[in-house]
């Protein structure tokens, strides 16, 4: 496990100095999700603590861990809407907290913390589900010839293009896929 940890920080290019206290937040995420949530959000909760180990300076050099953790499993779910009892998997903030053993304040305050270090906003589509972000019509809208599109409707090769381009997060197929 720690060598798989290891060669992700490095693909991550997360600086060395950082990787211990980015592999021991990894780790109380990978087992909070794992436990608790599901594998995408597990995903998810790992590139958000690698992009937080790649700012310079890292705030993760400093702190509690445990908060970290918690404030970047809050930060996810916020995203993502995981209080929402109309979603699955689904936590209230309370219930998150007891879970990850912190105070809902202070969890809530790390992930309003990071939030702002990362300008994160609802729907991010850098640490949204893939169920989020196909939901969303605004991650779709485009503008063609002056009037909204949805880019789900467009040919493969200008979906591809506007991927590129860091328009929309990925190519839709139109059979839904």
């Amino acid at each position: 496990m720690a060598e798989q940890l290891d060669s992700w920080l490095k693909a991550q290019r997360v600086p060395k100095d950082v990787w211990p206290a980015v592999s021991q937040i990894i780790e109380t995420t990978d087992a909070f999700c794992d436990a608790h949530l599901d594998a995408e959000y597990a995903d998810l909760c790992r590139a958000l603590a690698g992009t937080l180990g790649r700012k310079r300076p890292s705030p993760l050099s400093r702190g509690d861990r445990r908060i970290w953790a918690a404030g970047i499993v809050h930060t996810v779910g916020w995203v993502n809407f995981l209080a929402d009892p109309a979603q699955k998997p689904h936590l209230r903030t309370e219930q998150l907290a007891e879970l990850l053993g912190v105070k809902q304040t202070t969890m809530s305050n790390k992930g309003a913390l990071i939030r702002g270090l990362l300008h994160i906003d609802r729907f991010d589509t850098r640490f949204a589900r893939k169920e989020m972000i196909e939901k969303n019509p605004f991650t779709w809208l485009v503008e063609v010839d002056g009037l909204p599109m949805d880019a789900r409707l467009l040919p493969e090769q200008v979906q591809q293009e506007l991927v590129r381009c860091g328009i929309i997060p990925h190519v839709s197929r139109r059979d839904g896929q």
